[in-house]
């Protein structure tokens, strides 16, 4: 009895002895899983501390280029006014310039009737008689420069 009793004991040790060693192969399995999880885990946090950093940077470019978009924008806006500023001067310019021409026109005109009016009082040949032909007078055509609406040429917002 006494060997059946050690038999059964030794039988009891080696199948606890494989248990322990099926555990232990089990922990270090684990073990090492859990190493491998928290080397990708650092991982993961390397990457996403990086994209962070990426996306501050790029919200950063954002912010600089709304600035940039917005003088740029300011900058447009300035030029157009002052290009419609000197069309407008243009436009003046040219009427005045028209208007002194039409006042030489006829003081010209003035002035012919008047020596004409002279040379008839002095009994003297017109010099212009015959031979002098008087040009038609002819209206300058008026370019018209049209105000360029503020919205042409405007820088797109996409």
């Amino acid at each position: 009895m006494k060997q059946i009793a050690l038999d059964n004991q030794d039988h009891t040790i080696r199948r606890l002895r494989a248990q322990l060693a099926t555990e232990r192969r089990g922990l270090a399995t684990t073990k090492k899983e859990l190493e491998e999880t928290r080397v990708a885990l650092e991982a993961s946090h390397k990457v996403i501390a990086g994209l962070t950093e990426i996306g501050l940077s790029m919200s950063k470019k954002i912010e600089r280029m709304k600035v940039k978009k917005q003088q740029v924008r300011a900058n447009h806006v300035e030029c157009h006014q002052k290009f419609q500023d000197r069309i407008h001067e243009a436009k003046d310019s040219r009427q005045a310039q028209h208007l002194i021409i039409e006042a030489l026109v006829d003081e010209k005109d003035s002035l012919l009737q008047t020596i004409h009016g002279l040379q008839e009082a002095n009994n003297a040949p017109a010099p212009f008689d015959g031979d002098w032909e008087q040009e038609p007078e002819e209206e300058p055509k008026e370019e018209e420069i049209e105000d360029i609406p503020l919205g042409e040429g405007e820088i797109d917002d996409e």
